[in-house]
C-alpha cells in the first residue's frame, strides 16, 4: 500500500433543493470517504434548516456554496465527471473513475446547462430505465468508484467497523 497515490472524491451540486436528499447525500459522502460537497444556487440554503442528516455527517463535511462549481473544482486540481442522463454519455460500469474527482450533478427538477457540460473531464450516466433520484444517484456512483478500487480492503473488518451498533448478527 506504500506505493499507491492518495486520491479524493469530491461532490458537486447544482441548485439542489430536497433536504432530504442532501441528508442522504451527507450520508453517502461520509461512507465513501468523500472529502467536500459544493453547491451552487440558494434553495439548499432555505432547507438547510430541516436536518435531515441522521448520521450528523454535516458536522465532517460542511457542504459549502459557490458560484462557479467548474472553477472550483478546477482549483483544487479535480477532474470534473458530471453525472447526467444526457445522449453521448458513457456508461457508469465501463467508465475508469479519476483519482482525484468532483462528480457534478444536476437539480432534481432539471439537468445540467449545456455550457457546464462542456467543461466537464467526462460525461457518465447509470444505465437505468428512467432516471434515479440524486441522492440515490450520488450512492451508486460512489460505490461504482469503491467497488472498482484494488486498494479497497472487503472483509470482517469492514463490517466491524462500519455496521450500525444494534447490529450483531453474523453468518454462520
Amino acid at each position: 500500500m506504500s506505493n499507491t497515490r492518495p486520491t479524493s472524491a469530491h461532490i458537486g451540486l447544482i441548485n439542489p433543493k430536497s433536504p432530504e436528499n442532501m441528508g442522504s447525500i451527507l450520508r453517502a459522502a461520509g461512507c465513501y470517504q468523500v472529502k467536500s460537497i459544493h453547491y451552487t444556487g440558494s434553495r439548499y440554503d432555505r432547507a438547510r434548516q430541516y436536518v435531515t442528516d441522521t448520521k450528523k455527517r454535516h458536522l465532517e463535511i460542511h457542504p459549502t456554496h459557490c458560484t462557479d462549481i467548474i472553477a472550483t473544482a478546477k482549483a483544487q486540481h479535480l477532474k470534473v465527471v458530471a453525472i447526467e442522463l444526457v445522449e453521448g454519455a458513457t456508461a457508469l460500469p465501463t467508465f475508469s473513475h479519476p483519482a482525484n474527482v468532483m462528480y457534478l450533478l444536476g437539480p432534481e427538477d432539471g439537468t445540467i446547462e449545456q455550457d457546464i457540460l462542456d467543461q466537464c473531464d467526462a460525461v457518465v450516466y447509470i444505465p437505468t430505465i428512467g432516471c434515479m433520484n440524486l441522492a440515490a444517484t450520488v450512492n451508486v456512483v460512489l460505490y461504482d468508484r469503491m467497488a472498482k478500487n484494488p486498494q479497497i480492503s472487503f472483509g470482517d473488518e469492514l463490517i466491524l467497523a462500519s455496521r450500525d451498533t444494534n447490529n450483531r448478527t453474523r453468518v454462520l
